[in-house]
């Protein structure tokens, strides 16, 4: 079912800089756009640091004259310290309370019924659950997209690891670049300072390799002093914990429809917001009240190209009128409209390999089988070349792998869920031969399938490796190897050493000494079709979308030095490791 494109209102009213008023007295400033009439509206909001002046930071995932003529007001509003608004910008930080109080101050207007609902991708998904943990009481539904649960691990950190790419590019570009107008009102910016981020950006490749970290230069000087607390703090710790999104679904009462990509960056937290929810949320409402959403998409609109991989028409969101699904969703719960989106599937996934969309009761799959696929070789895995194999066939007495990893060399990032800058870091799945040509790389591939096989579910690598370094990384990766060898990403993951047991204790491990270590690859949906193979590759580095371990020990934000490390992975009848597989059934 799909929502017309105009609805009755065929005129509207726009007011732009309105003001809002916070709780300790900092104004923020928005735009209102609204129909031309007398009738009181519902009001959809997105609360943004990108700019609400900019045609993307004003639909952020609806179209904002289709709302308006079909009969709602869309508020689009500068977080706090950006651009207009007042205040001091700290990312995520400010918006609990921010969001409680516009949230408030769009209900009670006298154009406003007093239902609001909020939209928005990434950060702007960020804005809802944070206001939905501080329970307005008029906040009715959101549509949160491509946004984590935890803005520790999945957001800054991933297994323990800086998403070192995702803050550089996002700190120096959008954030401190893109902001300083506003920033030059507080604090007195040199007239050379543009010039040198705009330097910094067109030189990202240069910028990801300074060490230490800790004294990263284009940042300093009250430009994003939030960039070096998320390196003073690598742990879980209390500076995290204020923000933990999970640890409050059984406070929230709000329904959502969570919305997100396959090779998105923050697929894992949409996937645990879902699951949260419809476990936990503190209403019956709110628990039945969820859907998902997933498609092949990377971080961004939904296109049907993601990498370098077509996904057919049907991939693209206009495809499925995604706008139409948030007025629909808006219509059943802030105008009480029955038009039975209550009664489909909760779930909806894109399944990869078959290109199709298909409708699903509960995530993940009640009727998925998970199955263990065992890594396997004569010690000589390195490199797609090398004789690592793939099955579900436990291992007996086999020889371990060794490669070094070197920090001075490391694996390249190759696609992927990344963000936030598409010159530097494209995002998406893209062919990994290139990758898989190094030695420091291990590849692990099954037999070529005599039939099609669907994993569709949370995926995790259970390793069992031991390293000549006090502390290490290890990364893997699943993919899809074509016939004719191409070989498609499907999802990856990392694991630091030192977090192998805890985010908040971290421990060092002894060298020499075999680890079990479990990486998680958060999760997928694809259709190994006939002719293809299952591969794995195994490895320590994925730079720079991950800070590089440098080996030593030591924190690596505050490490210049970099040393080598030999790692062994061993995969032998007492140490199996292997990857599990959510497998199924078909037919």
């Amino acid at each position: 079912m799909t929502t017309s494109f105009m609805g009755p209102y065929t005129s509207q009213k726009t007011e732009i800089d309105v003001t809002f008023p916070m709780r300790d007295g900092s104004r923020l400033y928005a735009d209102v756009y609204r129909p031309d009439t007398p009738d009181r509206v519902p009001v959809l909001l997105a609360r943004t640091p990108y700019n609400k002046a900019l045609p993307g930071a004003r639909t952020g995932g609806i179209d904002m004259v289709r709302a308006v003529s079909h009969g709602y007001a869309v508020v689009v509003q500068d977080a706090r310290g950006r651009y207009h608004s007042e205040g001091e910008f700290t990312p995520f930080r400010n918006e609990i309370n921010d969001g409680y109080d516009t949230v408030e101050w769009c209900a009670a207007q006298p154009w406003s019924t007093g239902k609001v609902g909020m939209f928005g991708t990434s950060y702007l998904g960020g804005t809802q659950w944070l206001a939905a943990m501080s329970r307005p009481p008029s906040l009715t539904a959101t549509v949160p997209r491509m946004i984590g649960s935890d803005f520790y691990d999945g957001v800054f950190y991933q297994g323990g690891a800086l998403q070192w790419g995702l803050i550089v590019s996002w700190g120096i570009g959008t954030l401190a670049l893109a902001n300083l107008e506003r920033l030059s009102r507080d604090m007195t910016v040199p007239p050379e300072t543009a010039g040198k981020l705009i330097a910094a950006v067109d030189g990202l490749d240069e910028a990801f390799r300074f060490l230490p970290a800790s004294e990263f230069p284009h940042l300093k000087d009250g430009l994003a002093p939030y960039f070096y607390e998320w390196l003073a703090h690598p742990r879980y710790d209390d500076y995290w914990k204020h923000l933990r999104i999970e640890d409050h679904y059984n406070e929230m009462t709000v329904p959502a429809l969570n919305i997100g990509g396959w090779h998105d960056a923050f697929l894992s937290g949409t996937l645990k917001n879902y699951q949260g929810m419809v476990a936990k949320g503190a209403t019956d409402a709110a628990r039945r009240g969820q859907k998902l959403l997933i498609g092949p998409w990377h971080h961004g609109p939904g296109m049907d190209v993601s990498g370098e991989f077509y996904f057919g028409l049907m991939a693209n969101d206009a495809a499925i009128d995604l706008h139409g699904l948030h007025l629909r969703w808006y219509d059943y719960w802030l105008k009480g409209i029955d038009n039975g989106i209550m009664d489909e599937s909760p779930v909806r996934i894109f399944v990869m390999g078959d290109n199709v969309w298909r409708y699903e009761q509960e995530w993940p799959l009640a009727r998925a089988q998970y199955v263990n696929y065992y890594l396997h070789s004569d010690g000589k895995a390195n490199t797609l070349n090398g004789d690592g194999g793939l099955s579900p066939e436990s291992p007996g007495s086999e020889s371990p792998d060794v490669f070094l990893y070197d920090p001075r060399s490391p694996v390249p990032t190759r696609g992927g869920g990344l963000c936030c800058s598409p010159a530097f870091l494209a995002a998406g799945p893209f062919d990994r031969r290139s990758i898989e040509s190094r030695n420091d790389v291990l590849v692990y591939t099954s037999p070529t399938l005599e039939q099609d096989l669907e994993v569709t579910g949370p995926v995790t690598v259970t390793l069992y490796a031991a390293s000549s370094a006090p502390d290490t990384d290890f990364t893997a990766t699943l993919a899809d190897v074509s016939p004719c060898g191409c070989t498609r990403t499907l999802t990856d993951g990392i694991i630091r050493a030192r977090y192998r047991d805890s985010q908040s204790t971290p421990q060092l491990i002894e060298p020499g000494n075999v680890y079990r270590y479990t990486i998680d690859l958060m999760a997928t949906s694809n259709v190994f079709k006939a002719g293809h193979s299952i591969r794995v590759e195994v490895s320590s580095s994925n730079f720079p979308r991950f800070d590089r371990n440098p080996n030593t020990g030591r924190e690596p934000s505050e490490e210049t030095e970099l040393r080598p490390a030999i790692q062994t992975i061993l995969h032998d009848s007492q140490h199996p490791s292997h990857i599990t597989l959510p497998v199924v059934p078909r037919g």
